[in-house]
């Protein structure tokens, strides 16, 4: 151990103590961090999924089947209060009774920390997207542990802002399996030793889960309308989209809209500005109603997590937000596999190895915040009530999962 990781652990074991010494008063995703746990694994014959957040849990469906199928017990952590939330609903259906698939909290990158998960090491760990943490990469490497990324995802601003701990983290992946050719050269830039083009594997997700019964009131109540699906919106983008929704409502009578914020923290400020405007809605999260309350409710607070994928289906056009008021964008592979016509804004940095291909293919639209009006009139009068079937993705975007397990499987434990 040299200087540079010395002086890494001598911070992170301050920032340790000095958490472990005040939690009670340090907001939640710390608190769920630091009291983060392992089962009670056979060393090296285990594999260490990590998925930050939501969205990364929401990726790692194709993936986790895949590992199941051939026979590895896997231990899935994520770092976020929400991502907790969803890994305790998605585990039963992930391990299918198998007993392989366990999950948990994300430990501080200390050694205080890592303690519980380094007790009998993992015969592997596979990080979704840009997950590198130094002092378990270097924990990692000292034991013989294979360290993986998958569907790797990195930005010449990350590489800028990440100094000289993330080079020398990167330095210890055994392989990268990169999103895309930006990001496989922002990988080599970084110091990673070997790394390929896997491809995203959003393209590659199994169908989403059906939805819950109660969506069948739903479904009868606006079996004769017109639904729009907006998902994933960021702040200031609801009022946008709320005002493009009731300027269509001028031409399409009746026009019903479902809208999902991309993050839990918003729900309740986002339902009481609802209210504020006297709109007539109801929240996804409350006990659902039967088909006459929702003949009155002309919109769908979509307030849960892990739902949205399969909600686009029940929309005749779908919005997909966060590149109207911020510049990253949210993945619009969701409304484009369920055949629903698809509207995103001109911020899509964090999805351009998507939406050009998507564009080229005729499966979706770039629209400017001030056309958008318009444009969903256009859409709604050019689209089928509910979605058919769905034309097949464009070739460049397909067979992501088989190139990323073949760049990953000779590294992980044999069975």
């Amino acid at each position: 151990m040299d200087a540079l990781d010395l002086s890494y652990r001598l911070a992170v074991s301050l920032a340790g103590a000095a958490a472990r010494a005040c939690v009670r008063g340090l907001p939640q995703g710390w608190r769920v961090r630091l009291e983060a746990g392992c089962p009670d694994l056979p060393a090296g014959r285990w594999i260490w999924l990590h998925a930050v957040s939501v969205g990364e849990l929401l990726l790692a469906d194709g993936l986790l089947k895949r590992l199941r199928e051939a026979g590895h017990r896997v231990h899935v952590s994520t770092g976020t209060p929400a991502g907790l939330e969803l890994l305790a609903r998605r585990l039963p259906g992930w391990d299918e009774g198998a007993g392989r698939i366990t999950g948990g909290a994300f430990p501080l990158d200390d050694p205080a920390g890592m303690e519980p998960f380094l007790l009998h090491s993992p015969g592997a760990f596979i990080a979704l997207e840009t997950e590198l943490w130094p002092g378990l990469l270097q924990a990692l490497e000292v034991r013989g542990v294979p360290r993986l990324v998958v569907n790797g995802r990195l930005t010449g601003k990350s590489i800028q802002r990440g100094g000289a701990w993330l080079r020398r983290a990167a330095s210890r992946l055994t392989q990268v399996a990169a999103r895309d050719e930006a990001s496989a050269g922002a990988f080599r830039q970084l110091g990673a030793p070997r790394v390929a083009l896997g491809g995203n594997l959003k393209a590659d997700l199994p169908a989403p889960k059906p939805l819950h019964s109660g969506w069948d009131a739903l479904r009868r109540a606006w079996a004769e309308h017109l639904i729009l699906v907006a998902g994933n919106t960021v702040e200031g983008e609801e009022s946008l989209i709320v005002e493009a929704w009731e300027a269509a409502r001028t031409r399409v009578p009746g026009l019903r809209l479902i809208l999902a914020p991309r993050q839990p923290r918003r729900f309740e400020g986002v339902a009481k500005n609802f209210a504020a405007r006297g709109l007539a809605f109801r929240r996804a999260s409350a006990p659902w109603p039967d088909e006459a309350a929702f003949t009155a409710t002309e919109i769908l607070l979509l307030d849960t997590l892990g739902e949205l994928s399969a909600a686009y289906a029940e929309g005749t056009v779908a919005l997909v937000a966060g590149g109207w008021t911020a510049p990253g964008g949210h993945n619009p592979l969701e409304p484009v596999r369920a055949g629903v016509a698809t509207l995103l804004g001109p911020g899509f940095a964090n999805f351009e190895d998507l939406v050009p291909p998507l564009q080229a293919a005729g499966r979706l639209e770039v629209v400017e915040a001030g056309a958008l009006g318009g444009r969903v009139v256009a859409a709604l009068e050019g689209a089928s009530l509910r979605p058919g079937p769905a034309p097949a993705l464009p070739d460049a975007l397909t067979g992501a999962l088989d190139r990323t397990w073949a760049l990953i499987e000779p590294h992980l434990p044999r069975v």
